[in-house]
């Protein structure tokens, strides 16, 4: 079994909710964490950046409240996600909010830097950076991060094009330290399967975006109920790196989402025209076909651990 830090070590289900571009907010990270799984939202979700440091010491004095009134069921550890990329002005500022409130887990997007490890590990934070490749792997752990993300073929957002089988297996030949998987993650039985692949968490988001605290309009809500894997397309022409959304909402904006020209890949940005992108666009993943309803978020970690607890039973 990988060597876990002590926050990933306590995590009483192995579930990570993945951080959520505009969606994700205190009330989420909150609701996952006190259902024993780890909550997380990017850091610049807070806008104006002062508001990062309201919604640090909110979480951190509910899941203290929590820890209190719960002692045999503290909640799971937060994690905040830090853009790596030059197109972040925010992210000294950003990084600074998070280690002077010791949040438990950074997740890296976009670029690693060893200066940002380093400031994590300074009050024993631990680092997670997500890849869509070994090659990428390797670079996140020579500059410093404590595990990985494998973000495999079918994830919401910004994902590969790896198999998860491939993905896992290519770095489990080298690293045994954590590792979670996304791509298509939506029911207990897929935790499961990833933890039988070699990954010790299943990285969980487009299926949060169908709950009652996310910070999504009803129609995306809907939609992604409504919706399956035949209604995700694969483009980079949003960001200027390839990610996953909903048809939809691509030709609600006027758009065929049959025929998407290429985008610019230096043109990548997460301010301006592309935070309107990803509120008209609506990015999702391939898993959302088990996804039927939208529930508050404790309730659907309770089906996963439900249906979770029934693919053991089946596999004994």
């Amino acid at each position: 079994m990988p060597k876990l830090p002590a926050p990933l070590a306590r995590l009483p289900f192995p579930v990570i909710g993945s951080p959520l571009f505009i969606i994700s907010n205190p009330k989420l990270v909150i609701a996952q964490c006190t259902s024993g799984v780890v909550g997380s939202m990017p850091a610049l979700n807070a806008r104006p950046a002062e508001q990062l440091e309201a919604w640090l010491m909110e979480i951190t004095e509910a899941l203290a409240a929590h820890d209190r009134a719960h002692p045999d069921s503290p909640a799971a550890p937060f994690a905040i996600n830090q853009i790596v990329h030059k197109s972040n002005e925010r992210l000294e500022h950003d990084m600074a909010l998070c280690v002077k409130y010791k949040v438990p887990i950074i997740i890296t997007s976009l670029g690693a830097r060893e200066d940002i490890n380093a400031a994590a590990h300074s009050y024993g934070g631990v680092v997670l950076h997500d890849i869509i490749n070994n090659k990428h792997a390797h670079k996140a752990i020579e500059k410093g991060a404590d595990g990985l993300i494998a973000v495999a073929a079918g994830a919401g957002g910004h994902a590969g094009v790896k198999s998860p089988f491939a993905l896992v297996q290519e770095i489990r030949q080298w690293f045994d330290c954590p590792l979670a998987l996304s791509g298509a993650i939506a029911t207990g039985g897929a935790v499961l399967a990833a933890q039988a692949m070699g990954a010790d968490f299943a990285y969980i988001g487009s299926a949060f975006i169908a709950t009652e605290e996310a910070r999504a309009v009803d129609a995306y809500k809907q939609c992604i109920v409504a919706s399956d894997s035949d209604d995700i397309v694969y483009s980079n022409l949003f960001t200027g790196v390839h990610g996953n959304y909903l048809a939809p909402s691509i030709r609600a904006a006027g758009m065929d989402p049959d025929n998407l020209p290429v985008s610019d890949p230096s043109a990548m940005n997460f301010g301006g025209d592309k935070a309107k992108a990803w509120k008209e666009i609506w990015g999702c993943g391939q898993g959302i076909g088990a996804v039927s309803q939208v529930q508050p978020a404790g309730a659907y970690i309770a089906q996963l651990k439900r249906e979770y607890a029934a693919a053991r039973e089946r596999l004994l």
